[in-house]
């Protein structure tokens, strides 16, 4: 088991790296020129020239990356360029309200969709079945931010129950914080429920074929035990995988829930970062959030080897 969790965490660190590789081309590719983008209408191109040369602009792309790598490996993020503070002091309150907010929707998210997911298993053909399947079926094909602005109409506008920006500061309470993210949390819960709820029910059905689950229902066993007691520990491995799958999906592709509501997490300070060509910022966040997948999958990977003897020798 040592063995293989260092094999894991050295391909995660592998892979983070090439990550990082991917960033830093992508934001480089990006059109416009950040000094012109900074200088606005101020710009000449004695001032682009000087604006480049401060920022290190002038230097050779493969030297950059070197100098970014080396500051992220020391815990150094860098500076923003749209207002020359440090990316780590605004990162980390944003980083606060983001896992929050995916803290928040998973607590819901995760049981119900794995309770839902047995039930469904265990009453299969039944009319809670095919009424799962079907809802869960509309909730994949609809996208977040449709979601997130028909709650808007329907929570917010119509029924006034809870605010439509989802605000929040260091001064917030903890029930104020639950109260203003209600909508957010409702919309990434519809949006991870199908995909868990699905696989759940899949992967118990799918030992429910096995020849010991048929012994066990000759036995008269009640099918509920079967499933919970005989089932489930052997499904639990792709459970698991779809679980943190989900989990990483909560924090990485919270962007578009953040932009529509306002929220002040990461995917906001990114999306504000894009727009105004904040390089280091754009980086930072893209990092970050790769690193959150890594991570949460590579656990995935050791929790499913953890709970299924099996995985942990090569066939």
């Amino acid at each position: 088991m040592k063995k293989r969790i260092l094999q894991r965490a050295l391909l995660g660190i592998i892979t983070l790296w090439l990550v990082s590789v991917l960033i830093f081309i992508g934001t480089e590719m990006l059109p416009g020129d950040v000094a012109t983008a900074i200088l606005g209408q101020s710009a000449t191109p004695e001032t682009v020239a000087a604006l480049r040369l401060q920022l290190g602009l002038d230097e050779p792309s493969v030297l950059r990356y070197l100098h970014w790598l080396a500051g992220i490996m020391h815990g150094d993020l860098g500076h923003s360029l749209a207002n020359g503070r440090a990316i780590s002091d605004e990162l980390l309150p944003r980083l606060a309200n983001t896992l929050f907010l995916a803290g928040y929707a998973a607590v819901i998210a995760i049981p119900l969709a794995v309770g839902l997911g047995i039930a469904s298993a265990i009453w299969r053909g039944s009319v809670f079945d095919r009424l799962a399947n079907t809802l869960t079926l509309i909730s994949i094909s609809v996208p977040e931010f449709f979601v997130g602005y028909i709650l808007v109409i329907a929570f917010a506008i119509r029924l006034t129950w809870f605010p439509s920006l989802a605000m929040v500061d260091s001064s917030s309470s903890f029930i104020d914080r639950l109260y203003v993210c209600t909508l957010p949390m409702l919309t990434l819960t519809l949006v991870v429920l199908a995909h868990m709820l699905r696989m759940t029910r899949a992967s118990v059905t799918a030992v429910m074929a096995s020849p010991y689950i048929e012994s066990a229902v000759l036995k008269g066993i009640p099918r509920w035990r079967i499933v919970i007691s005989h089932a489930l520990p052997n499904a639990l491995a792709p459970i698991i995988n779809v679980v943190a799958f989900n989990l990483a999906y909560l924090v990485v592709g919270v962007i578009l829930v953040e932009v529509v509501f306002v929220y002040p997490g990461i995917g906001q300070y990114m999306v504000d970062a894009v727009t105004k060509r904040d390089l280091p910022v754009v980086q930072a966040c893209g990092l970050l959030f790769g690193g959150t997948y890594i991570f949460l999958n590579t656990t995935a990977d050791l929790l499913a080897i953890w709970c299924n003897p099996r995985l942990r020798h090569a066939r």
